[in-house]
Order: structure tokens, then sequence, then C-alpha cells
């Protein structure tokens, strides 16, 4: 028999890592994930609260929307960073309800610990979470209505319901207004399905929210290059062009060597030559306006300014394909390849003064693929965050046009939903039934969320809804301002269904994997460091130090 006394320990993992085990892994991923949910959770609702995010720079942003509170936060936490992929993905696939989607997921965490405890294993919560997910989807598909188009009425319901409780709320009946025009114009234009990205949003601190309007083309946020240049254009001809008007450097490296004054001229004058040969190539092509992804050279913007050719320079990539779709005109890398036929056509182009800041309008294209809102303000605060409003809203009729439906909104879904898992659970046998359970409860959570937010008393409003529901008002949802149960729908407080099955289901995925973890190794990734060298520092002689 050996003395184990003796046995050295084996190390499998390099120095300075840390490991996780079991419970405590669990419980720790857990603690991370609902923190990060109660973070964004006040922020809720019509009468949720903002939150004033301060960067090491300085920099403050101040809002209430979900994606942009947590990347601004930047979490550093492996758990607390999957719940921020679920706000990033809401964002990304919706445009909105992020803060919904973050608030579920920590819930139905939250619930899972309290089946943790009971010692019902991870693998049993995750099946039984995966059947509530699949029966949710099917209950809020059930429950939804149809809608199109034509139907202006419920979208711009949508549109203020996004709205409502965040910056561009004093407004939200014009903003409303002028996003579902967007839409239709666009709808109009493109007969297959557009996307968010074609209304641009373009903000300009000065004046006031209801100065905010819609442009039928494009604006795009730069001047014309010389003053010499006309400021307005009917009719014209455009040109999109992805490489510089400026005389190029060589690639390898090269010397030219001068050695009289004669010969500097004739280079300079080569210099001038090749520029005017640029400017003619532009103009040869009939354009009457140049938009340069890159730089334009002094001498060349003369040359233009002269032919009578209005030209904006350093013009972003969006814009410049934002362009190509409005006017119609493909962007060229080459002047060589810049013939009439590359060319765009807008009715008018005019250069405009928006507050302090000349501006470039393209209007009156023959088929605007794109449009823009250019939104007014007293402040940068206060744009930034009825852009990001007006992002949700638009995401939001985008979405519930792709799908066709729409459910009511107010917490009226969730309840509906966690009624109708409960009456499923109860045809499960086995201890699924119990996750089922805890994931029906866990969708109350935006109910009860968006009474607290109010001030209201979260059990007595859950409860009243609850009854509500069960006398088959499918629709009864809470008016936080009044306290009392209402019809959400004839409220007109209405979402569009793909808000609520991409929240549940990203929810569910994130929880389930967050569940599955019961290992955490982090390591320090350097492994050892060097040792010092004899004597400290540097090798300095002792008494030195």
């Amino acid at each position: 028999m050996t003395n184990n006394q003796n046995v050295q320990p084996i190390f499998i993992l390099p120095e300075g890592s840390q490991r996780t085990t079991g419970k405590s892994a669990q419980r720790n991923n857990i603690m991370a994930a609902k923190l990060v949910a109660e973070t964004v959770r006040t922020t809720l609702g019509p009468k949720g609260m903002d939150k004033m995010l301060v960067d090491s720079l300085g920099d403050v942003v101040v809002t209430n929307d979900g994606v942009t509170i947590l990347e601004e936060m930047g979490v550093e936490h492996p758990a607390a960073k999957m719940i921020v992929e679920i706000a990033k993905t809401q964002e990304d696939e919706v445009g909105d309800g992020t803060t919904t989607a973050v608030v579920f997921a920590g819930e139905l965490l939250k619930n899972a610990e309290e089946l943790l405890d009971k010692n019902i294993h991870p693998t049993v919560i995750a099946k039984g979470f995966r059947l509530a997910n699949k029966k949710a989807l099917d209950i809020l598909d059930d429950i939804s209505v149809k809608i199109d188009i034509k139907n202006s009425d419920v979208l711009k319901k949508i549109a203020v319901t996004a709205m409502t409780g965040k910056g561009a709320e004093s407004a939200k009946d014009l903003f409303a207004g002028l996003v579902v025009g967007a839409v239709k114009q666009l709808a109009k234009a493109n007969e297959e399905f557009f996307v968010r990205d074609d209304i641009k949003i373009e903000k300009k601190v000065g004046g006031k929210l209801e100065d905010t309007q819609i442009v039928k083309g494009l604006i795009i946020d730069k001047e014309r290059v010389h003053s010499g240049m006309p400021a307005c254009i009917e009719k014209a001809k455009i040109a999109l062009v992805d490489s510089a008007l400026e005389i190029k450097n060589t690639e390898i490296d090269a010397k030219i060597q001068i050695t009289d004054p004669s010969q500097m001229q004739a280079f300079l004058d080569q210099e001038e030559n090749m520029l005017k040969q640029m400017v003619e190539k532009v103009a040869a092509s009939g354009a009457t306006i140049l938009f340069c992804q890159k730089g334009i050279d002094d001498l060349a913007q003369h040359f233009l300014a002269k032919k009578g050719i209005y030209a904006v320079r350093r013009v972003k990539k969006s814009d410049m394909e934002a362009l190509a779709k409005a006017t119609n005109a493909s962007i060229v890398t080459n002047l060589d390849n810049l013939t009439a036929k590359e060319l765009g056509y807008a009715g008018d182009v005019a250069a405009r003064k928006v507050g302090d800041e000349e501006m470039t309008y393209v209007e009156e294209c023959r088929n605007p693929k794109s449009v823009t809102i250019l939104v007014r303000g007293g402040s940068e605060h206060v744009i930034d965050e009825v852009k990001r409003a007006m992002e949700d809203a638009i995401g939001d009729i985008v979405a519930a046009l792709q799908l066709g439906k729409v459910v009511a909104g107010a917490g009226s879904p969730e309840i509906e939903l966690g009624k109708r898992l409960r009456k499923y659970s109860n045809s499960l046998s086995g201890r699924e039934q119990l996750a089922v359970l805890a994931f029906a409860n866990a969708v109350e959570v935006i109910p009860r969320t968006l009474a607290e937010n109010g001030g209201l008393d979260p059990i007595d409003v859950v409860t009243e809804l609850k009854s509500a529901h069960d006398n088959k008002r499918i629709w009864a949802g809470i008016d936080v301002f009044s306290g009392k149960v209402i019809d959400a729908w004839s409220k007109g407080i209405i979402e569009p269904l793909k808000i609520k099955t991409q929240a549940v289901n990203s929810a569910t995925e994130v929880a389930i994997m967050i569940l599955r973890i019961d290992d955490v190794i982090a390591s320090t990734g350097g492994g050892q460091e060097p040792p010092m060298p004899p004597g400290g520092m540097g090798g300095m002689p002792p008494g030195m130090m």
C-alpha cells in the first residue's frame, strides 16, 4: 500500500486559471443574467425611466432603449454578455422589444433557479422550457390579428405604441404620421418588400421636434465642395464615383529628381493636366452632380465649379448605396468607366441650410426607393433619443407588415399566454410540467413590470388582469396612467406579433444555454510570467531599489 501523503497534486490548467463547477457555476451565471435584466427592467413601458450613461471620454447618452443601454454599459461577465446578445438579435430582427426579451430571459432564469433548488435536473428544465416555447409560439400565432399595408390606422397605432414612453412622446402623433408615410412611400416604390434601412433618419440640432420633416429622396449631411458651384440643379444627372479625384501617390517608393526650375513647372503643369482630364471625364458623361466617396483635390474642385458641376466629397458608403437605390445610378470605381448609362436621375438637387450647416437634398427621384426623415430638436441628446424611438417605430411597422400579423399590447398577450400555458402544463406528466409552469409564470413578468414602473401594485394588477382573461377578454391589458384594466386593442395599443415571438424565442434559447453550463473555466491566457531578473527591475544593484 502506497503512502498517499507523497502524491503530487495534478494541475491540468495553466497557473492563474479559475474554475467554478456545479451549482456554484450555475448560480453565478444566473445571478449575472438576473442583474442585467434588473438594470433595464425600470425602462419598460410608457412610464419607464431613462438611464444616463457616461463613457470614459465623458460622452453622455440618455436613453431608455434596452439595447443602447446594454451596449454602452460594456458588460464584462461572460453570462451577462450572452443576455446582451439577445438584445442585439432582437434589435437586428425587429428593431424593438429589446427590454422585453432581456427582462423575460432574466425571469426565466430566476424561476429556473427555484426548480434547481428542488433538485430538478437542468436538462429536465431545459426540455420543459423548449416544450413551453413551442406551445407559446402557437398560442401567440393563434391570438394574432391579420393586417396589411392598407390598414393605415392600425399602422399608425403601432408607431404610437412604439414611441410611447420614449423621448419622442411629445410629438408622437406627428412622428407616427411621418413614419407611416415613409413606409407607404417605399411600399409603393418597391414591389418586393423593403427593409428598415431604406428609411434613413438624419438629425440636426436646432428648431423644435415639430419641425421634423420627411423628404421623398435623400438628405446627405455634406455640403458642396466649392462655393462657386450652383446651389440648385434641376433635372440632375448624378454620377456616383468611388475613387479620388486627386493625384495618386506612387504605390512603390519612387524618387523624382528635378534639376532646374523649368522642370518643376513642367511637373506641376502635368499634375494640373491630369486633374483637368479627370474633370473632363466627369463632364463628358453628361453628369451635373458628382458624389465622390473619396477626396477631391482643390484644383479639381475649381475645374468642376467652372464646368457648373455640383460636387460632394467623402460621402459615406451607406449614403452612396442609398443614392444608388434612390436615383438608379451605378457606383463607378474607375472614372474611365463613367458613361451616361451609369448616371442616375433626380428632379431636384439643392444645397440647403439646416441650422448653421449646409446639407444636400436629393429629391423628386423617379422611383424613390429610399426616403429620409430629418429629425430636429433642441439638443443633441433629445434628437438622439427621438431617432432611436423612430427607429423602433419603423422596425415595428416593417415587422408587422412582413408577417402581416399583430397583437394588442399593454401586457394582454402575456397574461393570455400564461393562462393557456398553465392549462397546457396540466396535460404533461413528469417533471417537465413544473418547468412549463415556471415558464408560464415568467411570461407574466411583463405586465408585472409595467405595473411596477407605473407606480401600481403588481399583485393587484396581475390578479385583476387574470380574472378579466378568465372572462374571455383576450385583449384585457393594463392602463398604467389610470391603473385600470382596459381593452388594449380598442385603446389602440398594438404591437407586431414578431416582437413577441422573437423575444420569447431568443430568451428561451439563452436561458436554456445558461442553465446547461455547469463548469466555468476562466484562464488568464498568459500562463506564467517570466521571472524577475536578480536584483529587482533591470538588474539594479541592491540598495538602489
